[in-house]
């Protein structure tokens, strides 16, 4: 499953935003920021890498059922492919 980055357009941009995250979560650590602070980014920059992954397999299964049909997405490759992101 290959996708152009056209269409990987949203993810890569939800990838630029959590890089701003970590960069700035680097930041306050170097700084001795609130450890309540931190976490809270740390969790947001999780979730957007998270929803990054999300946006990638669910455009990629999308173009395999264009291309390959839907029988070319068995249980265990998606099984397999979610459990990559858990």
């Amino acid at each position: 499953m290959k996708i152009t980055a056209e269409e990987a357009k949203p993810a890569i941009t939800r990838l630029k935003r959590a890089r701003g995250q970590l960069d700035a979560i680097i930041r306050m650590l170097e700084e001795g920021e609130e450890c309540e602070k931190v976490a809270t980014q740390i969790s947001a920059a999780s979730t957007a890498v998270s929803r990054a992954g999300f946006l990638v397999i669910s455009k990629g299964m999308q173009k395999c059922m264009e291309e390959e049909g839907p029988n070319s997405l068995d249980q265990e490759r998606l099984e397999k492919i979610f459990l990559s992101l858990a």
